[in-house]
């Protein structure tokens, strides 16, 4: 019979892409790891992974049993915690998937309070884009994530509002600008974050009749505004989650006002510890 460590071992190499990523998420060895997906494939009679010095893939079998191997995984997880929750010690693991941008300003003070009143849960953070999130977080691969509001299928609680701004370089026309309208950035070169903040302006770009001629495309806000300050165009940002502004670049808010709003999403099967960081979040947005 298929043990929780055989099972978490086969998903994590899964997630994390190989075995040595695997065992240092798990906090084993990679010959345990090996040995508990290699006897877990062995109980089924057919391999699950391609291994390769690439990584790792998913044959058939794997990905066919991939999804089932999650939910044991979860309810195996979720029976313990409760189980151990009758002493009084909420135990299990917490996995978030946050946004680089939110993630100092908004998810880290969160999770520190979370640690101190739960210390026995395990915490495991891990960033991307918001597709990227939603992806994780419609896989299993994470139960919690930082999304944009609002969002339909899953329970949420606000997290925080982050104000859009306009990104341009010190020396751009706009730059003595109070502020700065969609209609007066779309005349300039356009840098667009792949990281979600495309997804909060673009639908008030479209209300007002801008499209944006996209020039550069960046994942990281650092990126976009070292593209900004070597002088080839403008950008919308998150005010709140910006690092420190290289010289050469400015910020001016934005006309209409435009606010990202934000949450945290989980699935309405998600962990015990899972749902008491949600209701965590909820009591903040009570207040």
């Amino acid at each position: 019979m298929s043990t929780l460590l055989q099972l978490k071992s086969f998903v994590t190499v899964v997630d994390e892409g190989s075995f040595t990523a695997a065992s240092r998420r798990l906090g084993l060895s990679q010959p345990a790891v090996s040995r508990a997906v290699a006897t877990l494939e062995k109980e089924f009679g057919l391999p699950l992974l391609v291994r390769s010095r690439a990584g790792v893939s998913l044959t058939g079998a794997g990905a066919l049993a991939l999804g089932h191997a999650r939910e044991a995984v979860r309810h195996l997880t979720s029976m313990s915690a409760k189980v151990t929750a009758l002493k009084g010690e909420l135990t299990g693991t917490l996995t978030l998937a946050s946004l680089p941008s939110v993630t100092g300003t908004l998810v880290a003070p969160q999770l520190r309070t979370f640690s101190e009143r739960y210390p026995a849960v395990t915490i495991r953070l891990f960033e991307g884009s918001e597709e990227e999130v939603r992806d994780w977080l419609d896989r299993g691969a994470a139960e919690a994530g930082v999304v944009s509001l609002p969002i339909k299928g899953l329970d949420t609680a606000v997290l925080g509002e982050q104000d859009m701004v306009a990104v341009m370089p010190s020396t751009n026309r706009l730059a003595g600008r109070k502020d700065v309208s969609y209609a007066e950035l779309a005349r300039e070169p356009f840098i667009r974050s792949t990281g979600g903040c495309a997804e909060v302006f673009t639908p008030v770009a479209r209300r007002v009749g801008v499209d944006f001629d996209v020039d550069f495309e960046a994942r990281d806000m650092s990126a976009v505004l070292e593209i900004v300050r070597a002088g080839l165009g403008v950008s919308i940002l998150p005010s709140a989650g910006l690092p420190g502004l290289p010289d050469g670049v400015v910020i001016r808010p934005l006309v209409p006002k435009t606010v990202r709003r934000l949450g945290i999403a989980v699935s309405a099967s998600a962990s015990t510890a899972t749902r008491a960081f949600l209701e965590q979040i909820l009591a903040l947005d009570m207040h």
